[in-house]
Order: structure tokens, then sequence, then C-alpha cells
């Protein structure tokens, strides 16, 4: 418990530069003696800590002091490295330079355990630029403006104060103020295109601080299908497994997906190894659309 408030009363001198006794016994919940005593160990570590008297006095510690790497256990050294290597996966070479350094600081050889990649199996550019121009614009407060395709398929040019990158849900999305629209939004990353940053600097407003950021969820209907075995691989990697029911020669998934065009694409991609098995309405509808699909390669 004291080493505990010995680090803290360390790092709150380093962040206030100086505070008063009575200053670090009330933020600590201790006497001003004991204060004093504290000090007293910290500087028998050889840390260059010191109080001085008067109107302005206080404790504190010299200006040319920095944080030893022996402040660290072997396991806080692994941990900051690690969080590091994570961060490297979106922040790129700054931060790789800084890893580097605390690296040799530390003498620790770690692996690259964690790689993000934001290019799609299929395609072939990936969005690793476009998230980098939104972080660098969410960092400086610039207002980003982008060709943007919604799930209506129409595109518009949009101007936005971003706010925050999220992952939710296999995709990347940033959260912003939409100036065409003038309240907050989501715009997924893989629909953004021509993006730039503009010399526009915006101070977000009060209320975007606290605001909630869950995406909206689509609205959804309950599905049974029925697949051949030969789509178990897809099977298990896209739906929960207590949604699976494992029969001899197929698959019955019950799930719930969204009640729009995306139901039926998605199930499509499946080819001739799904059958829609209820409901029925979404059953008639996939049949309608297959004929439509149909009269298109009838010759």
């Amino acid at each position: 418990m004291k080493e505990s408030r010995l680090f803290r009363i360390l790092y709150y001198l380093l962040e206030h530069k100086k505070a008063t006794a009575p200053e670090l016994a009330e933020e600590f919940e201790v006497s001003v003696r004991t204060i004093y005593r504290d000090i007293d160990y910290i500087s028998s570590a050889g840390i260059p800590i010191y109080a001085t008297q008067g109107k302005n006095g206080g404790i504190a510690i010299l200006d040319s002091f920095t944080l030893d790497k022996s402040m660290f256990s072997e396991a806080e050294k692994e941990q900051i490295l690690s969080g590091l290597e994570a961060l490297i996966a979106t922040d790129g070479k700054a931060t790789d330079e800084l890893l580097v350094k605390l690296k040799t600081l530390f003498q620790i050889q770690k692996t690259n355990w964690i790689e993000v990649d934001f290019s799609d199996w299929f395609q072939e550019k990936p969005t690793q630029n476009v998230f980098n121009d939104i972080k660098t614009a969410i960092l400086n407060r610039h207002i980003i403006s982008f060709e943007y395709f919604n799930h209506q398929g129409n595109n518009l040019f949009r101007h936005i104060q971003p706010l925050k990158l999220l992952f939710k849900g296999k995709a990347w999305y940033v959260y912003g103020f939409c100036l065409l629209r003038n309240e907050p939004r989501f715009f997924k990353l893989t629909r953004i295109k021509h993006l730039s940053i503009t010399e526009e600097k915006f101070l977000p407003k009060d209320n975007m601080v606290t605001i909630d950021t869950t995406i909206e969820k689509e609205e959804t209907i309950t599905v049974t299908l029925k697949f051949d075995k030969h789509m178990a691989f897809r099977i298990y990697d896209e739906f929960a497994s207590e949604s699976i029911i494992d029969k001899q020669d197929y698959l019955i998934v019950t799930t719930s997906l969204p009640n729009n065009d995306t139901l039926y694409s998605y199930i499509l991609s499946f080819e001739d190894y799904v059958e829609i098995i209820e409901p029925k309405e979404i059953r008639e509808n996939m049949k309608c659309r297959i004929e439509k699909i149909q009269e298109k390669y009838i010759t």
C-alpha cells in the first residue's frame, strides 16, 4: 500500500509540476506528517525531489528528471510493449519508432503478435489510407469531405466533423457530425470514396462528447435455413454455434437477418447450397427474385 502511494505521489508531481504537502495529504487521504515521511523515502531512492518554503513554495521534482526503466516491473514492461504493438496496427510508423526505443530501454525482444489488414480478400485497394487520414483529421480537429454510398444505393458528397473511429459488426465506421444532415451519424469506411482533409478546423460540441455511439440496428426478421454440408465451413464461421442444428446430411440454422435486400443477396451468396424453410413470405419472395434472374439468362 505504501509503495503504491509513493509511486502515485511521484506521478502526481510529474503531472502537476508542484504541490503543497496539505494538497498531497488531501489527495492521498493521509496526514501531512505521512506525506513528509513519504517524500523522504522518495528522496532516499535517488529521485531529485525537493521542497521550498514561502508563498509559491511546495514539493516538486527537478525538471531534468525522467522515469527510469527500473520503475516498471517486467510484467508492466511486457504490457506496455504489447499495447504498443497492438496500436501499431492502426498507427503506423510513428508508434513503431516509439516501440523500438522502448524495446531498447527495457532490453526486451518481442515478436509482433498482432496485425490488422484493412483490405478484403476480394478487394484490390485496402482502406488503410482512409483510416489513417480520418485518424489524422480527428486528432487535429479538421473537417473531412468525401463521397458516400448509403445502403439505398445513393451517393452524396458529405462534410463531417470526425470524432471517433469505431469497429463494430466486422467493419470500421467513422462517427461524426454530418454538416449536410446537421446531426451525428456513422459512416462505413468501405463506402467512403475520394476522401480529403479540409483546412477548416472545428471544436466538438459539448453534447457530442458523451453521446451514445451505438449504431442503430436494422430491422431484422427470423429465418430458418437449410444448408448443404458443403457449406459447413461458412456456416460455422458466420453463425452462432447455438443457432446451428447438425443433421446427418445437412445443417439447419435459425437466425435473424436484415429485413431488406441484404437478406436476399446474402442468402444467394450460398448459391444452390441453401434453402429457405421459414418464413413462407421470404421463401416466396426469393422464388420471385430467382425467376427474375432466370429471365435474364433465357435466350
